[in-house]
């Protein structure tokens, strides 16, 4: 991007409240570009639906997207120790014939990883128990393999030392198509669930404030960067699939779109984080 805008690019990291410290930083900068966001699933997409209360901004008046970036197909693993199933049909059959007996993990309520299980388990009808992680996703690898739970979702470039070492298997990858690289995976469409949008999503956002035309030209600088070979080298090393990109007016749809299939998704399910 240095070479298309012809300025430098700075990253600074603001972590901390679900994406909310980031985001609110970036709507108070001034409008002129300068100040932009990369947010992901987990920031852009659920917390302004879980966690609207807490934050002092309107998301929905106050930010707007550039461009998706990249999507991030997702496996559903399952432990090897001392938990049976090798398939997902296997894995369906052992959670209907054991309730309450299978724990996932996941980083938190609110998490991609709780809505995607619970949206499973209601369309699968299985009762499960839910153990949430602080540690986040190093913490939930390490039990996952201890056995210690017995399922989570996880973004295909964290687990597969663990899946080489036969700690976990993958049951399914949520992606429009088997990977080359894990040809033997199926998508969750091939084993009855399609819909699940368990792919997590990386975009980049901007205040409201920003003129189309810097919009624009943003996008443009972010889509020219994701073609060179170098960059796609490194995508297609981690999985990572770069969306197909046209008008200013399709992210901005797909965003919206996006929302409310997540929207209706937390309330069919009764997800509620504590405010």
């Amino acid at each position: 991007m240095r070479h298309r805008l012809g300025r430098g690019v700075f990253i600074d990291n603001k972590p901390g409240a679900s994406g909310i410290i980031a985001i609110e930083e970036m709507v108070r900068a001034r409008p002129d570009g300068h100040t932009l966001m990369i947010g992901n699933i987990s920031t852009n997409g659920l917390t302004p639906i879980l966690l609207a209360k807490k934050m002092k901004i309107d998301y929905e008046r106050d930010v707007q997207i550039i461009t998706p970036l990249a999507d991030v197909p997702v496996f559903f693993l399952a432990t090897t120790t001392n938990f049976p199933p090798a398939t997902f049909a296997d894995f369906l059959v052992f959670a209907r014939e054991h309730p309450r007996k299978v724990r996932y993990g996941s980083a938190g309520i609110g998490s991609y990883q709780q809505i995607n299980t619970e949206i499973l388990a209601k369309r699968a009808g299985l009762d499960l128990v839910h153990i949430p992680f602080k540690g986040g996703g190093a913490e939930i690898i390490r039990d996952l393999a201890n056995g210690d739970i017995q399922v989570s979702w996880f973004n295909i470039t964290n687990p597969v030392g663990m899946m080489k070492a036969g700690r976990v298997r993958a049951l399914a990858i949520a992606a429009e198509r088997r990977l080359a690289q894990h040809p033997d995976v199926p998508t969750l469409s091939e084993v009855g669930f399609p819909g699940i949008r368990a792919s997590q999503w990386v975009a980049a956002f901007a205040p409201a404030g920003v003129t189309s035309d810097i919009v624009e030209t943003l996008r443009h600088a972010f889509v020219q960067a994701m073609a060179v070979s170098e960059m796609r080298d490194a995508f297609e090393r981690g999985g990572m699939v770069v969306p197909p990109q046209s008008s200013l007016d399709d992210p901005r749809g797909w965003l919206r779109n996006e929302m409310t299939n997540w929207k209706r998704d937390v309330e069919d399910v009764g997800i509620v984080v504590e405010e």
